[in-house]
């Protein structure tokens, strides 16, 4: 009872934009996790942080991502309603996001869409998701089909490898009075364009990132600048999530995302992973997501960032084994 009491509090503050103080509701759910998550609880104490003396953002201590492929973490005496796993690549081991409330994911990826798209009843959205749809425990599948079915309209919907289907039906929809999203996964939009290269003028084009090893790696530039010559726009769009996240970052345009309010992007020094600032520059990315209230909001990632300013950041690759290190220093014995 009292960890309902506590969770309806912050939960209520989390996605009320007016007079919201990140900080304050930062700080009061990195005390709430420490009482009731045994998992950051072990983390921080092995460390040997006295929590009396965080006071700030950048002296909470994040948990490295990869705690979520070799624990569940969760607040106690919670039950998951639904678990999703990383995509990964063969052999890999998965990352696994135990969410004890499905309602709340929800609410924070409708918020998040409408705060930089508007309401989904105003768009046509067609998904091509290949990989992800061939699994059920896909975080970025049941977020798109939520945001599918808010359309109400016959036109939305998945395309598996029907690339020919999806051709006519983007071509049918250059008339549309509607705004169109076209979301897909970075492999099956190159492929898309090389096959079907088609005037999209009418269309936002968004990529999710990652070829999954079906194609050979390329920077955002090379894969942007493919797919708006192939396809007669401006820019494209990207969305930057990930499984162990429950709330997203959109970019219009250049590779630099955005943030929702709840959500902020920190840098850490690769050498010194508790070395974390808010100021704009390079370094290793950790996100503090505070709608994920009963995982955990403080996440290590090993993805390397540039912070712009504010809620703005790119995401400039990915750590290395030997950049990790000083993050797995930190594991030991958890």
């Amino acid at each position: 009872m009292i960890v309902q009491q506590s969770v309806s509090k912050i939960r209520e503050k989390i996605f009320n934009k007016d007079n919201f103080n990140f900080e304050g509701v930062a700080l009061e759910l990195f005390a709430f996790q420490y009482t009731y998550n045994p998992v950051y609880r072990q983390f921080v104490d092995l460390l040997k942080i006295n929590t009396d003396n965080v006071q700030s953002v950048v002296e909470i201590p994040f948990l490295p991502i990869d705690f979520f492929k070799t624990h569940d973490v969760m607040v106690r005496n919670e039950s998951p309603q639904k678990i999703f796993e990383s995509s990964g690549t063969t052999g890999q081991q998965r990352s696994r996001h135990l969410v004890a409330d499905i309602n709340l994911y929800q609410k924070s990826f409708e918020t998040c869409f409408i705060n930089f798209y508007g309401d989904p009843g105003e768009w046509i959205i067609l998904a091509l998701l290949p990989s992800y749809l061939e699994r059920n425990s896909s975080s970025l599948v049941f977020m798109v089909d939520d945001l599918i079915k808010k359309t109400n309209v016959e036109d939305s919907g998945f395309y598996l490898d029907n690339l020919n289907e999806l051709k006519k039906k983007l071509d049918a929809l250059k008339k549309t009075n509607k705004k169109v999203l076209l979301i897909g996964v970075t492999f099956a939009l190159l492929e898309f364009a090389e096959n079907f290269p088609t005037d999209l003028n009418n269309v936002v084009i968004m990529e999710t990132g990652g070829m999954k090893g079906k194609r050979e790696e390329m920077t955002r530039d090379e894969v942007h600048t493919i797919l708006k010559k192939a396809f007669n726009v401006p820019v494209i769009h990207s969305e930057y999530g990930m499984t162990e996240l429950l709330s997203q970052a959109y970019s219009k345009g250049n590779g630099i995302f955005e943030a929702p309010w709840w959500m902020k992007i920190l840098k850490r020094d690769v050498y010194d992973p508790l070395k974390v600032t808010e100021s704009p520059g390079r370094g290793a990315l950790n996100v503090i997501d505070l709608a994920n209230i009963y995982s955990c909001p403080f996440i290590a990632t090993q993805d390397m960032t540039n912070i712009l300013s504010g809620h703005t950041f790119e995401i400039t690759g990915r750590l290395d084994d030997s950049d990790v290190r000083g993050c797995n220093l930190m594991v030991t014995g958890v």
